[in-house]
């Protein structure tokens, strides 16, 4: 499955173990000898919730939620539980989810991902800053590249920089040396955020754990955060990625929404 072009195999273990080794995650995520994927997803059974979404990257390290995953879980569980709110817990919290539309193969999930986490002990940060300007930057000290950027969490750590230009940046480069940045020690989720107008945002991603990805639910969703914290936008904006948009809204309430597609590639069996 995929939520613009974010690729998952998701596994329904609600009813048997399912436990793999990280050595054979990484053998089913490589793209060149194996299936191929951003995540894996294991739905398990939850004693609170209609399910409970665990998630590996492909580097077969456990993280503690994933935005798109949870659309793509929330459609495969709506198959059972039509037009219903989906109680779907994470490591990173508690969610609820509806399928909006639906065919055999796609369809549209909007997402309560929760309240966004701005305190720097709960991105959690190694020291003590203001999470809207982290003192944090790339280049030269006197011309930098990048700098000042803002942490978020959304049950998932996530810094974001503010671009002129998205298209111009070397998220691999920069990206994979952020991640493991001594200010973040659970590492971070990088994003690249290019304001258009007050409610569209382009923006890039690089994953911790997976690298570059056509796009992510959660980044989508700290980006938006990042920018409204700023003044740079309105509490609600298509965030659109390499995958394509998400609408996100950061609701009075202080709960972030996510609303954007799903797709099924194909079936099998592990």
């Amino acid at each position: 499955m995929n939520g613009l072009g974010n690729d998952f195999i998701v596994v329904d273990a609600r009813t048997r173990s399912f436990q793999p080794a990280a050595e054979q995650i990484r053998a089913w995520g490589n793209r060149a000898s194996g299936v191929g994927f951003d995540q894996l997803i294991a739905i398990e059974a939850s004693p609170e919730g209609d399910a409970f979404m665990r998630v590996w990257n492909s580097d077969g390290g456990t993280v503690e939620t994933c935005g798109n995953a949870l659309r793509c879980v929330a459609w495969y569980l709506d198959q059972d539980q039509p037009d219903t709110e989906l109680k779907i817990d994470t490591l990173g919290g508690k969610t609820t989810a509806r399928v909006l539309e639906r065919d055999a193969k796609t369809g549209i999930a909007s997402v309560d991902m929760g309240k966004p986490r701005l305190d720097w002990t709960q991105i959690p940060l190694s020291e003590e800053m203001n999470t809207e300007r982290l003192e944090l930057q790339v280049g030269p000290i006197d011309a930098p590249l990048y700098h000042t950027p803002c942490a978020v969490s959304m049950g998932n750590p996530h810094v974001v920089f503010f671009v002129d230009d998205v298209s111009t940046v070397d998220v691999e480069r920069t990206g994979s040396l952020i991640e493991n940045h001594p200010l973040f020690p659970e590492g971070v989720n990088v994003e690249f955020a290019q304001v258009i107008d007050r409610n569209t945002i382009r923006m890039r991603v690089w994953e911790r754990g997976a690298g570059i990805t056509k796009a992510c639910g959660t980044g989508a969703c700290a980006t938006l955060v990042a920018c409204a914290r700023r003044g740079l936008t309105d509490r609600h904006a298509n965030v659109i990625m390499d995958g394509g948009p998400l609408h996100i809204l950061w609701r009075s309430d202080d709960h972030v929404i996510m609303t954007g597609p799903v797709e099924v590639e194909f079936e099998g069996a592990l």
